[in-house]
């Protein structure tokens, strides 16, 4: 088993992942555990108070709490914070689509869903065997969801990226007239724009290099001083998406 996770993507760049060590997840997984039984400890004691009167339906809801509480609390964090946890995010670790692209929140649900299928028969013993032989070092749950977990990538990063599916871009009034611009060049430009803040600096470069200083070049686009050029593809993208309701 490798620790590199190669992904090729659409723009034929290749990108590396290392993928997280088992005892990395280990660790962030205990994190979050412990978060999570103090929370239901918390739910616990108010429940016994609240209702103290109806010990039924205290049982109900501390049952319930317990039941539930692990699933959503690693489903949301996952699904709405770019495949992280608080555990994980301590560790700088991330789960990724197998793809590369962020983790979809459908994706979050199932492997966190068949997380019950990693501790048969005990012991979490499926899950570790899974992780030791895949050569993703995928757990159940990410085999059938198509994730991978990785470390982050140490880069800084010098900009912000702006969302591109909402309002005016600052920069639009510079690029100019897009009616040269083919949809497939939208779509390499927009799903670069997507992946650039994960991708390493040398691929950041190689990829600025191959699909937007042609793409620039062609229609005229010219740089501007002290401003990265992430800046100018995301206005591209909102202006062209905007042109064509794509967005």
């Amino acid at each position: 088993m490798t620790d590199q996770h190669m992904v090729l993507t659409p723009e034929k760049v290749v990108v590396s992942y290392r993928l997280a060590s088992l005892g990395t997840r280990i660790m962030a997984h205990v994190i979050d555990v412990l978060i999570v039984a103090v929370m239901v400890w918390i739910l616990a004691i108010g429940a016994g108070i609240l209702l103290n009167d109806i010990p039924e339906l205290q049982a109900i809801f501390v049952t319930l709490v317990v039941a539930f509480g692990i699933y959503l609390y690693f489903v949301l964090q996952e699904g709405l914070w770019g495949g992280q946890t608080i555990g994980k995010k301590m560790m700088s670790i991330r789960v990724l689509m197998a793809d590369g692209t962020p983790v979809t929140f459908p994706a979050a649900i199932y492997r966190n869903l068949l997380r019950f299928g990693d501790f048969l028969p005990g012991f979490y013993l499926a899950g570790f065997l899974s992780m030791f032989t895949n050569p993703r070092s995928q757990r159940i749950g990410d085999i059938v969801s198509g994730t991978v977990v990785v470390h982050e990538p140490r880069n800084v990063y010098a900009f912000t990226p702006a969302p591109h599916r909402y309002g005016v871009h600052r920069f639009e009034e510079n690029i100019g007239d897009l009616r040269k611009m083919t949809l497939q060049e939208y779509f390499a430009i927009k799903r670069l724009c997507d992946r650039f803040p994960e991708l390493p600096a040398q691929t950041q470069t190689e990829s600025l290099r191959d699909i937007w200083f042609p793409f620039a070049g062609r229609v005229g686009i010219e740089p501007i001083q002290s401003v990265h050029p992430l800046y100018q593809m995301e206005a591209v993208v909102m202006k062209y998406g905007r042109m064509h309701k794509l967005v």
